[in-house]
């Protein structure tokens, strides 16, 4: 067999069996009970499995690039850190499983666009936000969101716009706009009051002085 790898990991070699020539396209590895480090991942691989590990930190957002991806497990590790939106490059992906780990943050948006994904689980994490909608997102159930007290909207029960975040805000508004017309309806009366007070003061002068013209020429002797 002759086989060549790129710098991208991508298989370039061929095998040559009874006279005949194809690509190389499947790759399996399997370690147990040892320290491996791969300095390059092969883009052909389909399925990788890296649960039950110890692994943490972010997601790597290069696993975008394994585009012949069909299956992707990396549950129960303590991956922190936002789902990389790059996952939506997995266009064959058909299974993602990133349940139980500390991935925070919103699911991207990008991820409805994977429509060969029939089963996904990021159930158990610090996820928030509205749950994206649309292809393959409405087929899957609540279980697939679990364990995430920060997400809401359908599958799950927990809707994102309930009654008792508004009521508050209402209230509020309602209490802001009593006060302001309070303070409106005070200015008009201080403003009511200190013009009566000179409209009746000056009225009360003129009648005086309109008095003592006419009572001053009676008091004069003859």
């Amino acid at each position: 067999m002759m086989e060549n790898v790129n710098d991208e990991g991508r298989v370039l070699g061929k095998l040559i069996l009874s006279g005949r020539r194809f690509y190389q396209d499947s790759v399996t590895v399997t370690f147990k009970g040892g320290h491996v480090i791969f300095t390059k991942i092969l883009t052909t691989f389909k399925a990788i499995d890296f649960s039950s590990n110890s692994f943490d930190g972010p997601i790597p957002e290069s696993i975008g690039k394994l585009v012949s991806l069909h299956g992707l497990n990396m549950s129960y590790n303590n991956f922190t850190g936002q789902i990389p939106y790059q996952f939506s490059k997995l266009t064959h992906l058909e299974s993602l499983d990133l349940s139980w780990n500390q991935l925070s943050g919103e699911i991207p948006r990008e991820l409805t666009s994977l429509t060969s994904l029939e089963w996904l689980n990021v159930s158990y994490n610090n996820l928030s936000g509205r749950i994206p909608q649309g292809n393959q997102f409405l087929t899957f159930s609540d279980s697939s969101f679990e364990g995430n007290m920060g997400l809401c909207g359908p599958p799950l029960s927990r809707h994102c716009d309930t009654p008792d975040s508004i009521a508050p805000t209402t209230a509020l508004s309602r209490t802001e706009s009593d006060s302001l017309w309070e303070d409106k309806l005070g200015v008009i009366l201080l403003f009511a009051f200190v013009g009566l007070g000179f409209g009746v003061g000056f009225a009360l002068s003129f009648l005086l002085r309109l008095f003592l013209r006419i009572e001053g020429p009676a008091r004069k002797p003859w």
